[in-house]
């Protein structure tokens, strides 16, 4: 499947895990067989962590893949409303959240009761909700999408029919500008990584490499988009960096996923692009770097924390999601 790799290498010999995780990383292993369960990560958590998943993946891929596991358990290593959208449609399993603190800058940026209020106001409008947000705010939207898929699900609406984006402002206005919609209302929210990053010190890097494609996520800000070589989600820049002949790649996106970039290319370079902070390199999701080996294996230890949904709400939230799956 585009955008998850499954079969991945073996844990305890991976080469991205380091010899002071080789214990741990067997004792999941172990684990994973005495409960029979699988491991869904995100490419954004840390190295080490991706390396003991069953499948690795963005947004789209992670949620088609939970479908279709025939474990008894599934652990969701990554942010919260990732792990609520496994258990959305896998009622049946027990979905554990190994850190259920982790949270999302984006999702938090979407409070449920104001959205409702929001859409109230509009009610003619269809509502659009990025995956990046609560199971709640799913249950108030008609079509969930992701990064991968949202261009194909704004299209598939019809252009004379308003729409309400949400909550990325930066998604919405980058779609928005492709499809030429007007009639497509944003919501005024924003993930924290891709928000941060600097234009001058991108363009400085591009003055340093000149040969490198520039690779940006469209949750960054217009004028990061405006310069890149190639935009789309973490599926799509790894598939772009794979095909592309140049050798040297900016990464605005994410510094999680440079693991993979060079799993899959080592001969290639990936350089992160930086933010504005000056005290880091990169840009890190706090939230997605709360997921360690250690709270993985005690989550499969005593089989908590699990996500638990109220029934109602499930459903609402499985229908919009089921519509975004649908859309071909």
């Amino acid at each position: 499947m585009e955008g998850s790799d499954a079969g991945l290498p073996a844990a305890a010999t991976h080469p991205l895990v380091e010899e002071r995780y080789r214990d741990i990383a067997r004792r999941i292993g172990e684990l994973k067989r005495e409960k029979n369960a699988v491991i869904l990560a995100h490419y954004y958590t840390a190295p080490e962590v991706q390396a003991v998943a069953d499948f690795l993946g963005d947004s789209l891929a992670l949620s088609v893949e939970a479908q279709s596991v025939e474990a008894d358990v599934i652990l969701f290593a990554g942010v919260h409303f990732m792990a609520e959208t496994a258990k959305v449609l896998c009622p049946d399993k027990k979905v554990l959240i190994p850190c259920p603190e982790a949270g999302c800058s984006l999702a938090d940026s979407c409070d449920a009761g104001a959205f409702a209020a929001f859409r109230a106001q509009h009610p003619d409008h269809t509502v659009v909700s990025y995956v990046n947000t609560t199971v709640e705010v799913k249950a108030l939207t008609d079509i969930c999408c992701t990064s991968s898929n949202a261009l194909k699900v704004v299209e598939s609406i019809p252009a004379d029919r308003p729409v309400i984006f949400a909550p990325d402002r930066n998604l919405g206005s980058y779609i928005r500008k492709l499809t030429g919609r007007e009639n497509m209302l944003l919501w005024d929210g924003a993930c924290h990584v891709h928000e941060e990053f600097s234009l001058e010190k991108l363009l400085a890097l591009k003055r340093e490499h000149p040969a490198a494609k520039v690779v940006a996520h469209p949750e960054c800000r217009a004028y990061i988009v405006a310069v890149a070589d190639y935009v789309g989600s973490t599926a799509g820049i790894l598939s772009y960096c794979g095909q592309s002949d140049a050798q040297e790649f900016i990464v605005v996106t994410e510094a999680g996923i440079l693991a993979e970039m060079r799993r899959r290319h080592p001969e290639k370079r990936f350089i992160p692009a930086p933010p504005d902070d000056e005290t880091c390199g990169c840009n890190n999701c706090r939230y997605m770097k709360m997921v360690t080996l250690e709270n993985i294996a005690a989550a499969l230890e005593t089989l908590s924390p699990e996500i638990v949904l109220d029934e109602r709400i499930r459903r609402l939230a499985e229908r919009s999601i089921r519509n975004m799956i649908n859309i071909k």
